[in-house]
């Protein structure tokens, strides 16, 4: 299904068509029944959003996020796994696709996954890129599971030398000594 998917999308050019169809076609794409099979929401996720959030030089427009969040909406899981771990491996600073996925954290992803961008930040070594994308998540104030929590901390221990004068990373720990002040000791 995969070549034919990416032909298919290749063929309608829908990763560089207007961003007002784009809001469309995911609208279209919600209605769908039975909905997309895990594989197929990659895809389209790689196909329609990926390019374009990695070339954002400013934020992102109103229909691009209304793209976004309708298709994060329904395909959460799938669109975590492809474009929020494209930018968080992303190397330099990607100030707008940070903002962007801090946003979509804040406002648009289900708690199971905030926590699977939590640990995909943590698969990462940490860099001011990434410190607001974690403040991101523990500002949806998610219960964690134990073992990320753990490493959680493990990694800001680790960590800590190279952020001696990071504001940022000052706010994390800060914040995780504050909303989980039982389980740190």
């Amino acid at each position: 299904c995969r070549p034919q998917l990416e032909g298919l999308c290749s063929f309608l050019q829908l990763s560089t068509c207007p961003e007002h169809l784009l809001v469309c076609f995911c609208s279209w794409l919600l209605a769908l029944t039975p909905d997309l099979s895990y594989t197929s929401a990659a895809i389209l996720a790689e196909q329609l959003f990926l390019r374009r959030v990695l070339s954002l030089t400013q934020p992102p427009s109103r229909h691009l996020m209304a793209a976004l969040a309708s298709f994060c909406s329904k395909y959460s899981q799938p669109f975590c796994r492809v474009l929020v771990a494209a930018v968080l491996q992303e190397p330099g600073e990607g100030a707008e696709q940070t903002k962007l996925v801090c946003e979509l954290v804040e406002e648009c992803l289900e708690p199971d996954c905030v926590r699977l961008v939590l640990s995909q930040v943590l698969e990462v070594p940490l860099s001011e890129k990434l410190l607001p994308v974690a403040q991101a998540v523990l500002g949806r104030q998610e219960v964690l599971p134990p073992e990320l929590f753990d490493l959680l901390v493990l990694t800001l221990c680790r960590q800590a030398p190279a952020f001696t004068t990071s504001l940022n990373y000052a706010k994390l720990v800060t914040a995780v000594l504050t909303m989980y002040q039982s389980q740190v000791s």
